[in-house]
Order: C-alpha cells, then sequence, then structure tokens
C-alpha cells in the first residue's frame, strides 16, 4: 500500500496577530507544523508535500532543518490564497508519481492541528483501505461546533456532503458532527475531483470540502472515522494555541509519569516533547525543561529550575537553577540560585554551592 501526505500550511493565520507564519507558532518546545508531521509516523510516507504560502520562505526554513527523514519533505507554493482545494491540488502537484495508481492513498490534513496522533492517522487509512473507500473523512462530535464544517448524511447513515458553516441552512447548523479537515483519499480519484471544483460559494474559493459531495455524488464510498474533539481541534488564536499547549503538555507529562519519573505537581511542571528523561528522576514544581536538555537516572530537578539545550548527568541534584546550552556531571550539586551560562561545564561530583554561576570553558 502507497501512502502520501498534503499539508496545507499556506494560512496566513491572521487570528494569531503575529508575524510569525501560523505553522511556526510552538506547542511544547515544537512548531504546530512539524507536530502535524510527526503524526505521519505510523504511515511512512513516500512523500509529504508541504504547502506552504504566507512566510513561505521561513515555513520552509524550519521544517527543512526540522523535520525527520522519514516523512520524505518535499514543498509547493500556493501563490495565491484560492481556497484549501486550490492547496490541496497544489500539493498534489509536488508528490510526483502517478495520479492514476488506484493502490495509493494521499494523507490530506490542516498545518495547525498540533494535537493529531499517529495511531488515530494509523486507523484512518487502515479504514480506508480495509473498505474500498473513495475517501475517508475523520470527524468529530462537537458540544459546539461553531465555526465548523458540518458533515451532512443521509438517513441510512451514508455520507452525502460537507457544509462549511457560512453556507448551512438553520437545520444543519444544528449537526454537531464535524469535518476535522483530515481525510484518505484514492489517489485517482482525488485528481480528478479537484479539477471539477467551482467556486460557487459565500467566500468564492475552492473548497477541499466540496470533493466529498462530488465523489458521493458518482456513487463512491464515502467512510468516516470519529477523532475526540481534543485531538482533532485547530489552532486559529492565541487563546487556541494556549489550550493545545495545556492539552499537549498533560499527554506528555503522563506518559513521563508512566516511565518512572516523579513530577510533584504536574500541573506545575513544563517539558517540551523533544527532552530526553531517565527513570526515578524526581522534578518539583516550577520546573522548565526545553529544547534538547537531557537528564540522567536518578536526578532531582527544582523547585524552579529552568534548563535549555542542556545535558545533566545521573544522580544529580539541580535546584533554583537557570541554564542554557550547559552540561552538569553525575553526582553534581547545583545551586540553589545557580546560573549556567552556554558553554558552562559543572564536573561530576561538583558542589557548586548558593548564587553560583558557572564559568565558561575557553
Amino acid at each position: 500500500m502507497s501512502v502520501s501526505a498534503i499539508i496545507l500550511a499556506a494560512g496566513a493565520g491572521t487570528r494569531m496577530r503575529s508575524d510569525r507564519p501560523k505553522p511556526l507558532h510552538r506547542i511544547c518546545g515544537r512548531p504546530m507544523v512539524l507536530h502535524v508531521i510527526h503524526a505521519l509516523e505510523r504511515l511512512q510516507p513516500e512523500n509529504t508535500a508541504v504547502v506552504v504560502g504566507f512566510g513561505a520562505e521561513q515555513v520552509t526554513k524550519h521544517v527543512q532543518h526540522a523535520a525527520p527523514a522519514w516523512a520524505n519533505v518535499v514543498f509547493a507554493e500556493q501563490v495565491e490564497q484560492n481556497g484549501t482545494g486550490d492547496a490541496a491540488t497544489t500539493g498534489m502537484g509536488a508528490l510526483g508519481g502517478d495520479d492514476y495508481d488506484d493502490d495509493a492513498t494521499v494523507v490530506i490534513l490542516p498545518g495547525d492541528a498540533p494535537l493529531l496522533q499517529a495511531e488515530t492517522l494509523d486507523e484512518l487509512v487502515a479504514t480506508h483501505v480495509a473498505n474500498s473507500n473513495a475517501a475517508t473523512m475523520l470527524t468529530s462530535v462537537m458540544p459546539d461546533p461553531t465555526g465548523y464544517g458540518r458533515v451532512i448524511r443521509a438517513g441510512d447513515g451514508r455520507v452525502l456532503r460537507i457544509v462549511e458553516q457560512r453556507d448551512a441552512s438553520a437545520e444543519e447548523l444544528d449537526v454537531t458532527e464535524v469535518c476535522t479537515s483530515i481525510y484518505a483519499f484514492r489517489r485517482d480519484l482525488l485528481g480528478p475531483a479537484l479539477r471539477n471544483l467551482n467556486t460557487d460559494n459565500s467566500q468564492g474559493e475552492f473548497y477541499l470540502t466540496d470533493v466529498i459531495a462530488g465523489l458521493a455524488g458518482m456513487g463512491h464510498r464515502i467512510g468516516a472515522v470519529q477523532a475526540p474533539p481534543a485531538e482533532t481541534q485547530g489552532v486559529n488564536d492565541r487563546w487556541q494555541l494556549a489550550l493545545a499547549e495545556r492539552e499537549l503538555r498533560n499527554r506528555t507529562n503522563r506518559r513521563w509519569l508512566l516511565n518512572g519519573v516523579t513530577m510533584l505537581d504536574p500541573r506545575q511542571t513544563f517539558i517540551d516533547v523533544t527532552v530526553t528523561l531517565g527513570r526515578d528522576i524526581t522534578i518539583y514544581p516550577g520546573t522548565m525543561l526545553h529544547g534538547d536538555t537531557r537528564v540522567g537516572d536518578g536526578t532531582d530537578l527544582g523547585p524552579d529550575t529552568q534548563l535549555h539545550n542542556c545535558a545533566v548527568g545521573g544522580n544529580a541534584v539541580v535546584s533554583h537553577t537557570v541554564g542554557s546550552d550547559a552540561s552538569i556531571g553525575d553526582g553534581a550539586t547545583v545551586g540553589p540560585f545557580a546560573h549556567l551560562p552556554p558553554g558552562a561545564a559543572v564536573v561530576s561530583g561538583t558542589v557548586t554551592g548558593p548564587f553560583y554561576t558557572a564559568p565558561v570553558a575557553d
């Protein structure tokens, strides 16, 4: 089974009120678009086309630097913002290969869904292939579906179409099952369906959602897999960014707690997804671990400690300390109130005492 992916990351994200492209806003130490790329890990796509637009150069540079090699990332630029259908067409052009390969699956997903999990995408594609669907959507049932396209079904449960909120009737607005903008398509059907899109809607844009109605109208099977709203919600403003950060931080802390790390108060512990921790570590409240920080077994961290890109050995004690691009050896005791500037190294077994500023090695 051949799988390729298209990530739609061209939008300006005006509600973020930022000069930074929306896909590059960070959650738990990683830009949103890179969280989406990592969610493809189980699928191991042949190619991942990232469609860029606003801030294209910045997004391309960051993704090229940080994307995992297995994602096989390529880029396509959507020069004019003509809607999600146009963005998908742009991405298809970057995938290479044959659009008439009916064994191939194309997964399309937005670049602002950082909470999506690899297991969910794996289930989406497995369901799609097992049922020989033309398209399979990831949907969620939301108590308040405001802002989302509604999934319209026939009386027998068949998916008929998706209607965007601004184009929906009063009856359709009452539907609580929503489109998450995450799909699996048969590649040989997706290309022609995209070419048949039109701009007959309130926005005058090419809607990717209209592909569903087009395929269903031709008698093709449309499937759906439901996922929890907490996983599929997008990020459109700073409030939603903060909510996504809280959810992902809870997941990250839970994973470490189940793998032998003690946290006296997980709600006051902040660990980036890029951090590596050993076992039998104790983390006290107010600790923040960022970037490529690595901590050995048996170490105590905190309270009120912030480390960025630091290497900490085993059985160390680090309290009330701020460090960046520094190293702490096995069994060292650092702090309280220590400062470790870039390049500093505390050798194994050292006891720094309070109010310590580490010298930087020549």
